[in-house]
Parts: C-alpha cells; structure tokens; sequence
C-alpha cells in the first residue's frame, strides 16, 4: 500500500520546484501571497482584540488566536506558497531525494524572502487605514511586537519549534483527511492553540512586525531597530526549521520509508 503522505508529499515537491524553475515570477507572487494572507488576518485579529478587551482584558487573545487561524487557510485553500509549510515538504522531498539538499533550500529561502515582502506591503497598506491611524503602543499588536522583541534568542528557537510543530500538524491533516470541512477545522484548531500560547512564527512575525514598523507607533516600541529585528526572525526561522522541517518533516517521510502497512 503507497503512502499518501508519500503521494502528496512527493507531488507537491516536483510541482514547487517545476514552477521555481520554469518561472520565478510566479512562485514569488504566491509566496508573496501567503505573507499577505496572514498580514490580513493579524490586522483583522488586531483590531478586534483592542475592541474585544474592552469587554473583558482576556477575550482579546482569544479572538486574535481565532481569527488569525483564518489566513492558514486562506493559504491551503487558495494554494499559496508559505516558508513554514515548505520546510516540512521540502525535507521530506531531500530524504526520499526527490529533491537536492541545495535546491530545496534555495526554494525555501526564496519563498521566505517573498512572504516577507508580501508582508511589507500589506501591512505598510494596512498602516495608513483608518483602523490603524489611532493605534497607541498600549494595543494587542504593539504588546505582542513588544514582547517578542525582548526575548532571548534561545527562548525565540525553542518557541519556534513547538509553533511549527503545531503548523505542520495542521498542513498534515489537510494532506491526510479528505472532507474539507474537517480539514479547516482541524487546521484552524492547531494554529489557534499556537497562537494562543504566544509562540513564534516566523512568517507571523513578519506580518505585526511590518504593521507595527510602518505604524504612528514604531517610534515608540522598544528595541524596535533592524538588527534586533533581524535577529528575532533569524531564532524564529531556526526554530521553525527544526520543529517543522526535521521534528515533523523528517519523521513522517521516515514513518513512510520502506513500509506497506503502517503509513499514513
């Protein structure tokens, strides 16, 4: 019996790597896409924390955690290219050599300099919106840049695990569970749980990251400098990188390695 996570697997990783070669332009646009997915719903999730504490100061994480789900699946369902997702495809796609180690990896760093551009310029969109022309340092997104900001690097790496090992689970039952509306669901209850534990993400990151920067308040968040920046996203992609690419990519490809009973 073949896989399915094999099947999926391997035909996603030709398909991403037939379209980088035969035309960059649009691999970048739908990687640029998934970062403008998610800077979608961080605005959206943003604003209805501010006005959901009001009601109560502990509904607003809630309600950001749910509706920031929302822009995974925008990205499964509209087929857009996403770094952390492809961390766990293009290592699975290495271990059964469908794919060169060097290639796989300049596809992912190309596709994670494209959702960071896609998150630049949504999110400097969404900061010249009336929603955002009163945002104040005291707001759910500014608190949440903030926080990450004054983490240690290790901290950041060993949070970048466990988020992306909630990610993956997610890209894992939408490969695996055929009725769609299970799939979101399911997908939707992953990403919920590690944005509402404060994880990291690097994609994420780029989306209230570029928000904030490009907000009445940038000037205002502490160690808000590039290389800080800079530094904040490198842990977090380390992180991600092992939690999805070897914790859950490698595994699954090496569960599906050589069996015909046991697979997924």
């Amino acid at each position: 019996m073949e896989s399915t996570f094999y099947k999926k697997v391997t035909a996603a990783v030709e398909k991403k790597e037939s379209l980088f070669d035969r035309h960059k332009g649009k691999y970048a646009l739908r990687s640029m896409f998934a970062g403008a997915f998610l800077t979608m719903s961080t605005a959206g999730g943003a604003i209805a924390a501010d006005q959901i504490n009001q009601v109560h100061p502990v509904l607003g994480r809630f309600t950001f955690a749910f509706l920031f789900a929302w822009g995974l699946i925008y990205i499964l369902f509209l087929n857009a290219e996403l770094a952390t997702s492809n961390m766990m495809y293009l290592t699975a796609g290495t271990f059964w050599k469908k794919i060169s180690w060097h290639k796989a990896l300049v596809i992912l760093l190309y596709c994670t300099l494209f959702n960071l551009i896609g998150a630049l310029i949504i999110g400097f969109l969404f900061a010249r919106t009336s929603s955002f022309a009163s945002l104040d340092i005291q707001s759910f997104i500014a608190g949440g840049v903030k926080a990450r900001l004054a983490r240690p690097s290790g901290l950041i790496i060993l949070e970048g695990v466990l988020t992306n090992i909630f990610v993956n689970v997610a890209i894992l039952s939408f490969l695996l569970i055929d009725n769609a509306s299970a799939k979101m669901w399911i997908a939707i209850s992953a990403v919920f749980l590690f944005v509402y534990l404060a994880q990291e993400h690097v994609i994420a990151n780029f989306a209230s990251f570029s928000i904030v920067k490009f907000s009445v308040i940038a000037n205002q968040v502490e160690n808000f400098g590039w290389l800080n920046i800079f530094r904040e996203w490198t842990a977090a992609f380390i992180g991600n990188y092992i939690g999805g690419g070897l914790i859950v990519g490698l595994s699954y490809a090496w569960f599906n390695h050589n069996e015909n009973k046991y697979v997924d």
